[in-house]
């Protein structure tokens, strides 16, 4: 399955992913009108330092202890697609003490939201890997996690 990757020495901390990410999943067709002057709400968020920075997002993995510490059920797998139905969610922040990555954030309304490979908003490619200027954000296949 095709994940997202950071080469960290490529990332320059710019937060574009960030904006792009939110954008994508706001529904609106303009950037301007979806971002500015209000809060932002990626799947995706800048971590690090002055000498060092990478994005984090969900790793999709093999075998998700956040799908099995999710006492709503919000959380499934389908494809090695890790997703959250947000109806289910309950907002209880287990998911976000279990899982390894840090990937997981409150969204606008209260509850859980993570990277889904931008499948709901028919980005094709992750709006995150389109929108990264110096190509630190890939979308491809790599050998087993």
């Amino acid at each position: 399955m095709k994940r997202v990757y950071v080469n960290e020495e490529w990332c320059l901390g710019c937060h574009l992913c960030e904006y792009n990410c939110a954008f994508a999943c706001s529904g609106l067709k303009d950037m301007a009108e979806a971002l500015k002057g209000k809060p932002i709400y990626p799947r995706i968020h800048i971590e690090g330092n002055e000498s060092i920075s990478y994005a984090v997002s969900c790793r999709h993995c093999t075998d998700p202890i956040c799908v099995k510490s999710c006492i709503s059920g919000a959380f499934s797998v389908k494809d090695g697609l890790v997703s959250i139905d947000q109806s289910k969610c309950v907002g209880c922040l287990t998911c976000v003490l279990v899982c390894p990555n840090g990937a997981l954030a409150l969204g606008e309304t209260g509850v859980m939201q993570k990277c889904e490979l931008c499948t709901k908003n028919e980005c094709g490619t992750p709006a995150c890997v389109t929108g990264c200027p110096n190509r630190a954000i890939v979308f491809e296949e790599r050998g087993e996690q």
